[in-house]
């Protein structure tokens, strides 16, 4: 089975504006609204593509409601975590620039960061939990590295896709993916962004070494590199009109964990997760699928043995 972990969930707001000026009553003329928080929208991409899994994280107020309540519209199972507060609304504006406003989101307590970790723990041997995003007030780096010894001692395969540092500090555990985007590899190798390809691949290595089983990093507009014991691919993007990067990611990562779970090949699961990537930026949110197969007529893989 797999599970999603998303400690700081979103409604993300998406508006569109002409020209967006200072001082007056900006007119949209474009809005949607949408459950978000990086695990929820990998839940979401996985049910388009038929795959059952289970959101897991905080929930606060009558925006953590509307979150609920539309997955479970979806067929999406929860199993989140009630808080006090407010979740977040974050807005995103797409104008002559694309504009992100992202909010903090309530206070966790320790009391309830210890309901989820006991959630975790309940999770099945075999199964696989993918925990994606930030952290909220309230809640230590250090639960990443509370949450990979749990995965590790019980038998359950870890994905993490966050930009908190302590991710290093999990690779002891041997997580079964990382997929940072590059400004993020560059944060956890001290590195100033943005770095070149060759840095990409050394940092990439350096991940496996430390003990990450695969590695996949993000690139935006020029698609992703994946890296295992075995394989380094190079993966391109297609092009397109950019409306809304920020669910593309999770896009990436849900389709590439999809592919695999149906028993694709590394090359077409890659290939799919970047188009997916690429379908999502192109879209106010999350990809609908309905230009994949274009899209992945413009997606070279070029194969490297012996990364």
């Amino acid at each position: 089975m797999l599970y999603t972990c998303t400690m700081n969930t979103a409604i993300d707001l998406y508006v569109a504006v002409d020209e967006l000026k200072p001082d007056i009553v900006n007119r949209t003329h474009d809005e949607d609204y949408q459950p978000n928080g990086k695990g929820v929208n990998v839940s979401i991409m996985l049910k388009r593509l038929g795959i059952e899994s289970v959101a897991l994280g905080f929930i606060a107020g009558f925006s953590g409601r509307y979150i609920e309540e539309s997955l479970l519209e979806m067929g999406i199972n929860t199993d989140f975590v009630k808080v006090d507060g407010i979740t977040r609304i974050n807005v995103f504006i797409n104008s002559e620039n694309e504009y992100k406003l992202v909010n903090q989101g309530p206070m966790i307590q320790q009391k309830e960061q210890e309901i989820l970790l006991k959630k975790v723990k309940e999770i099945p041997a075999g199964s696989m939990l993918i925990v994606s995003g930030s952290l909220p007030k309230g809640v230590s780096d250090s639960i990443l590295v509370d949450i990979a010894k749990i995965c590790s001692k019980h038998d359950v395969m870890l994905v993490l896709d966050t930009s908190v540092c302590t991710v290093i500090e999990t690779l002891e555990y041997k997580p079964y993916l990382l997929k940072p985007n590059e400004e993020e590899v560059a944060n956890l190798f001290n590195k100033a962004h943005p770095l070149s390809e060759t840095e990409l691949i050394e940092c990439g290595k350096e991940l496996l070494k430390q003990g990450a089983q695969n590695v996949i990093i993000s690139r935006g507009k020029d698609g992703a590199l994946y890296f295992s014991q075995e394989d380094l691919l190079k993966a391109t993007s297609p092009q397109g009109q950019v409306v809304n990067t920020a669910c593309s990611g999770d896009a990436m990562l849900a389709a590439f964990i999809g592919k695999r779970m149906q028993e694709n090949s590394l090359e077409d699961a890659l290939a799919h997760a970047v188009a997916t990537g690429a379908s999502t930026a192109f879209s106010k949110g999350l990809s609908d699928l309905a230009d994949i197969p274009s899209l992945l007529n413009q997606v070279t893989i070029s194969v490297y043995k012996g990364a």
